[in-house]
């Protein structure tokens, strides 16, 4: 690829470009569209339910500037709700450049205990919505010759976590991972980046119940093996989100990039 002529810092900018982020009302995917919009982007804000903290959010986008940004509810593990999704950004952005895949739910079952009604749930909502937006959005930007997919996958997609047992999630985001790799390898002729975000134990609300009813637990098995004995922050997995979505990775696609803290270093 020639040279741009672009300093360092501006091939972290993301000045005109349009992006969906999937989940993108609390957490982890509130704190990705916050750096994209910070960057530069725009944001379609996907959410199912909490349509409150979705609209939150984008104040929080437009103060920074971002007017096109806007909310949408979709429940992205059905295929029709998708390509709503798909339809209405193209209309409102004209073109997608990023897409982020950040939706998904969590649960624990031991594997003998757990139903086929529970695996199957798991699947659909953490690997299939991947699938399916990849799909409808993968489409569009095969159309336009160019685009950026980030999937927010996990660390246990990488090791099996303790003492939680939650195979059907773990089996989940290693699938999240290899249908990273392989959507890498099919779409780069059509000059599509895929990229997956692969966070450790990060802190957000969702976490503090469970450090106040087993702290200790936390403290032994989720921030204790990290070499930086710490939960990560959302405003850390941003602005590694902002490096996959923009110029600065250029030459990276297909990979994997881990930000645990060194969680699984040893």
């Amino acid at each position: 690829m020639a040279s741009t002529g672009k300093t360092v810092l501006d091939r972290f900018r993301l000045d005109g470009k349009k992006a969906i982020v999937t989940g993108g009302g609390r957490g982890i995917g509130r704190g990705i569209v916050l750096a994209l919009a910070e960057a530069g982007a725009d944001v379609a804000i996907i959410y199912e339910k909490a349509k409150d903290r979705a609209e939150q959010v984008l104040a929080e986008v437009q103060a920074m500037g971002r007017t096109g940004s806007y909310v949408q509810q979709a429940d992205v593990s059905v295929s029709t709700d998708v390509q709503r999704m798909a339809e209405e950004a193209e209309r409102r952005f004209g073109e997608i450049d990023i897409l982020i895949n950040n939706a998904g739910i969590a649960h624990n079952a031991a594997a003998e205990d757990m139903t086929e009604v529970e695996w199957e749930r798991m699947i659909r909502m953490n690997l299939t919505s991947v699938f399916l937006c990849c799909q409808a959005v993968g489409r569009r930007m095969i159309r336009q010759k160019r685009g950026v997919i980030v999937n927010v996958g996990s660390l246990s997609a990488k090791i099996v976590n303790f003492p939680q047992k939650q195979a059907h999630y773990n089996a989940a985001k290693a699938g999240v991972h290899l249908l990273t790799k392989c959507l890498a390898v099919e779409w780069a002729p059509h000059n599509i980046r895929v990229n997956v975000l692969v966070p450790g134990y990060i802190h957000t609300e969702l976490v503090d119940p469970i450090i106040e009813k087993h702290g200790e637990m936390v403290k032994q098995h989720w921030i204790g093996p990290s070499v930086q004995n710490r939960f990560g922050t959302v405003e850390e997995l941003g602005a590694a989100t902002v490096y996959l979505a923009s110029d600065a990775s250029t030459f990276t696609t297909g990979e994997e990039m881990v930000v645990d803290g060194g969680y699984t270093l040893r």
